[in-house]
């Protein structure tokens, strides 16, 4: 029940602030660009396509949908975000971070480092522990598996 919860509250996150973004591609592409990390001609792409990809990663962990994969990259994400604005406070940019939309005005600082980081290791534990309860991974597995197994034996 613990990774179903986990699931539902980093699934949620990803819906709420991929949803936030999405329609305000120029915005975004100011944050991203910010951080002067990505060269020009990938940051308007990015823009475009990141809020679609993490609304498209919470369903998969809302549902339970290719829960250990959609656990590896969210992880793979957050820390990603987590380095990206650590790179910006080491190198005293006050990028805006983006997060949650034009809306978000909280720029980079080691709070919001230590928050994508704890939300990278729940990502790992749900990939690690997946799929959970409620999961549709547990509707769609083969139900033969172990009985097949035994049966070649």
């Amino acid at each position: 029940m613990v990774v179903a919860v986990a699931r539902l509250v980093l699934g949620g996150l990803l819906v709420w602030a991929g949803a936030l973004k999405i329609g305000h591609p120029i915005d975004l592409a100011s944050a991203i660009a910010g951080f002067r990390l990505l060269p020009g001609e990938l940051v308007a792409p990015l823009a475009v396509v990141l809020p679609y990809f993490e609304v498209l990663l919470g369903l998969y962990l809302l549902a339970g949908l290719f829960t250990r994969v959609a656990g590896w990259v969210a992880g793979a994400q957050f820390v990603i975000y987590a380095a990206a604005i650590a790179s910006a406070v080491v190198r005293g940019i006050p990028a805006n971070c983006g997060c949650f939309g034009p809306g978000d005005a909280a720029v980079a600082d080691w709070p919001h480092v230590a928050f994508d980081l704890a939300l990278a290791a729940l990502a790992i534990f749900i990939a690690l522990r997946a799929p959970g309860a409620f999961a549709l991974d547990r509707r769609l597995r083969p139900r033969c598996i172990n009985a097949c197994s035994q049966s070649s034996r």
